[in-house]
């Protein structure tokens, strides 16, 4: 077995603030506890809570690294105590609990995944946070089935690019809302069958004149979106909440609620169980990997930094004139 280095380049968050808080710096390699896996990372996605990470609002969980970076690909380093399924050298991409903007990483080895057949490094990278949030949210929370219809807000997001693609290869009418007409125009060609643009319009009653009604709404916006989602619902609606872009409080009209047989759920990624995020990963190889690696379904990466800029990559996400994923080369 080729031996490990002992330093490697990683980015810390020097002080919480903007993105010029992202610097470079030299840390030991970490060392794989038992049930983990140690990635040689050759890239890895930038994501929303990174940015919250960094501005001091989205502490690492207990035990994980405190370098920022939630997902990675690359090749098996080393093996934990009680790994057996995995091989030194292997192609891997996982979720990560902390620290892939590193050169190395440690991963509890059932978040890990092979990448899809015919994926190069950094279209693997691009899939874990998103696939595992957007395959928990809609389709384990939301319960989305055939037939149904989802308002996926954000549609231009990581997250949006992925529902859109997976609701619409599980046969869901897709609607979804985007900043402007650029965007609207790429999620259209992602399958989404109707984009509607929030700024400076009523997008509430815009998809209630085009659906009558959706069955689930993702909502990574919250705050007074709330009660226009929930008003947008047919019976038995499912209203996903997974990010909160205008805040963290709504007035709720109950009675709607009850009449209707509403769901309101919701869910943060990070803080859940390794055997919770071992549940989604079998669910995604066995009905998402198939759907990328026939090329039904692709993850949209928009720009790609170096992992020594990863302040830049910070500042293009910030910028959110993106459609699909940031992400950095290691």
């Amino acid at each position: 077995m080729s031996t490990l280095p002992a330093t490697m380049t990683c980015v810390e968050i020097r002080t919480p603030g903007g993105p010029e808080a992202l610097v470079p710096t030299t840390r030991p390699v970490p060392q794989p506890r038992d049930g983990e896996i140690l990635i040689k990372v050759a890239a890895s996605g930038v994501n929303r809570p990174d940015i919250a990470q960094r501005a001091g609002h989205y502490p690492a969980p207990p035990g994980a690294s405190d370098l920022p970076g939630l997902e990675a690909a690359g090749t098996v380093a080393a093996l934990g105590a009680g790994v057996t399924d995995w091989k030194v050298g292997e192609a891997v991409c996982a979720l990560t609990p902390g620290g892939s903007y590193a050169e190395y990483c440690t991963v509890p080895a059932p978040q890990c995944l092979p990448p899809p057949k015919g994926f190069d490094m950094l279209h693997a990278a691009a899939l874990p946070e998103n696939y595992f949030t957007v395959w928990h949210n809609l389709f384990e929370r939301g319960q989305l089935k055939a037939g149904e219809s989802v308002l996926i807000h954000g549609g231009a997001s990581g997250i949006g690019t992925t529902a859109i693609q997976l609701a619409k290869a599980f046969g869901v009418t897709v609607f979804t809302t985007v900043r402007n007409a650029e965007k609207a125009a790429a999620v259209t060609k992602l399958g989404a069958d109707h984009a509607i643009l929030y700024k400076d319009n009523d997008w509430a009653a815009e998809v209630k004149k085009l659906s009558g009604g959706v069955d689930v709404v993702l909502d990574m916006v919250a705050g007074d979106y709330i009660p226009k989602n929930l008003a947008l619902l047919k019976q038995d609606g499912r209203l996903v909440i997974i990010a909160l872009q205008r805040g963290t409080k709504a007035e709720l009209n109950a009675a709607a609620v009850m009449v209707n047989r509403l769901t309101i759920t919701g869910s943060t990624l990070r803080p859940q169980s390794v055997a919770s995020k071992g549940r989604m990963a079998k669910g995604l190889k066995e009905q998402a990997w198939p759907l990328l690696e026939s090329g039904r379904i692709k993850p949209i990466i928009y720009k790609t930094f170096p992992l020594a800029d990863a302040a830049g990559a910070h500042a293009e996400l910030e910028r959110a004139d993106h459609v699909g994923k940031i992400m950095l080369s290691v």
